[in-house]
């Protein structure tokens, strides 16, 4: 079974639909491994969005995925990574299709529900970063 790591973002919290959104997982068969509710530090953010410091907008990033506690969630599942990116729909909400999570939920690419990882071997450095 693999694995993957779902950060309920900050948009998310303040919506009030995470139960929607673990609603969408659940019916899709995926299984919670483990959760916890967190703000996240600068560390760990920094490293975490290592990839994108030379943005504009990372500054943007920092203060958004800070702004109040979050839900991670490891899920399992068969072909889990691809299966719950096709669920969420594409990072930028004002794309997504209707029916897909970011697509009914999200308002744009920063706010858009919820961070998933985008390959098996992600979902397990993010495991490890943010459940180590």
């Amino acid at each position: 079974m693999e694995k993957t790591l779902i950060i309920f973002k900050p948009d998310c919290m303040q919506k009030r639909c995470v139960g929607e959104v673990i609603q969408r997982f659940e019916a899709e068969g995926f299984s919670v491994c483990d959760s916890k509710m967190m703000t996240l530090s600068n560390d760990l953010l920094n490293d975490h969005y290592a990839h994108l410091t030379h943005l504009p907008f990372f500054g943007e990033i920092m203060d958004f995925m800070s702004s109040c506690p979050v839900l991670l969630l490891i899920f399992e599942g068969d072909n889990i990574v691809a299966r719950v990116r096709k669920l969420l729909g594409p990072t930028d909400s004002t794309i997504a299709p209707k029916g897909t999570v970011r697509g009914d939920l999200g308002t744009d690419k920063m706010r858009n529900i919820v961070h998933a990882s985008d390959s098996p071997e992600n979902a397990r450095a993010e495991i490890e970063r943010f459940f180590n």
